[in-house]
Formats: structure tokens, sequence, C-alpha cells
């Protein structure tokens, strides 16, 4: 998402800003006292909410208006006239100058942001809406509102052994986890569909994040692998899914969490029951350690019942909804969901 400033949206409300100013301005050059130099205080405010064009036209309009306060102060082309119009026209220039820069930084941000939000999509594909029994939906969440570019990832792969999710989070940010996490699902998409035991399948994506430029570089990540009523799991340094069913909602913890992948992680393969019509959520930090302002952390379990309900991607809506209305502040993490639904026999 590119940065956008309101005249960018509405270009008049810059305009009539400025405007305003200038005329507040007039008036108590008028009614008070001569404050002809200071009338382009209106660019300077518009430069800040405005495009250059914009800040320009104020600007012209400010030292033309100063040169007319000559005329009903009687005071025209005197020393006084020409030195108040001079600082007019000086703050005006300036005024001009700083709104060009700042366009200019934010057209470069718009760029690098594009180029990231391309690299991410590139990385992170849609998933679709079921893969065999399973229904699937997913969301990613940015926590800044320049650039939507991270390291935590999802894929979900129907592979010969069943259907494969996996849910990380890469320690870091910026281009360099997304690579970091464009090493680990392209571990993942390959060696998914070639081995067949989910611990090995963990520990070949180990190996390929050790070998990462960054040597302080891993990922925590959880592996599944769904059956008809039973679901596999490796933890690797992960959040256990959360698991809501007609009879109960409970954390799919594991007594054999390993250290996060590049680490040298030594998973095991835990067994769980995966009822139908049981929905699965897979998640990253970002949902769990989000606090509000008192610094209470966001309660997962006293919201699932949001994952509940007809449609998964409208259950993914109402638990983000929640999540950001968790004491109106904006999320200090990405976050990624992954929802599932178990359709066997549907």
């Amino acid at each position: 998402m590119s940065t956008v400033n309101v005249a960018a949206v509405r270009p008049g409300i810059a305009v009539g800003a400025g405007l305003a100013t200038l005329g507040l301005l007039v008036f108590i050059d008028i009614e008070f006292f001569r404050l002809a130099g200071a009338f382009s205080a209106a660019a300077l405010l518009t430069s800040v909410i405005g495009r250059w064009r914009q800040t320009a036209a104020i600007a012209a309009t400010s030292v033309v208006v100063a040169m007319l306060s000559g005329l009903w102060h009687g005071y025209t082309f005197t020393t006084e006239w020409w030195l108040r119009v001079g600082v007019c026209a000086g703050i005006a220039v300036l005024a001009v100058a700083s709104s060009v820069v700042r366009d200019q930084r934010e057209e470069r941000l718009r760029r690098m942001t594009v180029i990231a939000e391309t690299a991410q999509r590139a990385v992170l594909r849609a998933t679709p809406t079921a893969v065999g029994s399973v229904g699937v939906a997913s969301r990613y969440v940015s926590a800044s509102a320049e650039a939507r570019v991270g390291g935590d990832l999802y894929e979900v792969a129907a592979t010969p052994f069943g259907v494969r999710v996996i849910v990380g989070d890469v320690r870091g940010k910026g281009l360099p986890a997304v690579q970091t996490a464009s090493a680990v699902l392209g571990a993942f998409r390959t060696t998914a569909f070639l081995e067949p035991d989910l611990a090995k399948l963990a520990q070949v994506i180990d190996v390929i994040v050790d070998q990462e430029p960054d040597e302080e570089e891993f990922v925590t990540a959880i592996v599944a692998e769904f059956g008809d009523d039973t679901v596999k799991l490796v933890n690797c340094g992960h959040h256990a899914p959360l698991m809501v069913s007609e009879a109960r909602t409970e954390r799919l913890e594991s007594d054999d969490v390993t250290v996060p992948l590049g680490l040298g992680s030594d998973p095991v393969v835990s067994d769980h029951a995966w009822p139908q019509g049981a929905r699965l959520l897979f998640f990253t930090d970002g949902l769990v350690e989000h606090r509000d302002a008192r610094g209470e952390f966001f309660d997962l379990e006293a919201h699932a019942g949001v994952l509940t309900g007809p449609s998964l991607d409208d259950a993914l809506e109402r638990l983000v909804g929640r999540l950001l209305a968790h004491g109106r502040r904006a999320l200090c993490d990405d976050l990624a969901l992954v929802l599932t639904e178990n359709r066997a026999g549907a």
C-alpha cells in the first residue's frame, strides 16, 4: 500500500486550507497590524498536506495579495512594501521547494513499496478455498502502513501423503526476511511432494535455512499433515494452532516442540484428533502478542467463537476486526493466518 497524503485523495482540501489561512492573515493585516510578510505561511501549510503544484498556486496567490496590501495601507513601492513583499516571496519559494522535495521522497517510497509488495506476493501465493477435503482461508496483515513486507509465511499443498500446511515467522523484517521466507517456501513446495516423513520434511527445511547468508536467521514454524480424522503436527518453536469444534476449543500443544528452523531442529511428529467439521487456526506472533493501551495481550481463546460460522473467509475477517479493535492500537508485528476446516464426508 503506497503512502498518500490528504491532497492526493481530495486536492481541494489542500487548496482550501491554504486559502482559508491566507484569508485569516489578510483579515488580521487589515484589522490589527501589517502582516503581509507572513502571508506565505498559507503556502507553508499547503506544502504539508498538498502537492507541489497546489503549494505553488497558494504561494503565488500569497505574493500577489502581499503586493496588493500596499493599496489598502497606502505604502506601495516604499522600502517597507518591498521588504514585506520580499519576505513573503522568500518564504513562498521555500514552501514550494519543501513540497517538491517531499513529493519526490514520497514517490521513491511508493516505488519501493510497490517493489516490496510485488516480491512478497510472489512469495505468498493465493491459497485455494479448498484442497481435497480440507477447506482453507488465509490472511496476511502488515503492521506497517507504508509497506506490506515481512517474514511471515504460509503455504498449502495437496501431496501424495495428504494435504500439508506450513505456517512460519522469520526472525527479522524487510527484504532479507522475505528472501528467507522464499527459501523456506521453495523447500516446502518441493520436499512436501517427495518426503513421506513429516519430521524429515522439517529437517530438510532446517538445513535450507541454516545455509542462508545471515547466520543469526531462524524461522519459527509449524508443519501439518491432514488425514480424514487426524492431523499430524511438527512444531519448530512456533505457537500451537487453535482447534475449534462443536465439542471444545483447545490448543493442539505438543510435548515435543523443537527449536526453530535453522538452529538444528530435531522435530518429532505429534498426532491429534481432527473431527469432521472442526476448524484449525494457524497463526503467527502478530495475533497473540498484540497489546492494548494497558499492555494486555489479545486473548485468542476469548474470541475463538468468531471462528465458527458458514464461511472461513468471514471468520478470519471477524477475527482480524476483533484484533484491530483491541485497544485501538496499530499492530506491532505482521500477522499471517491460515484457517482450515475438516470437510471429509461432507
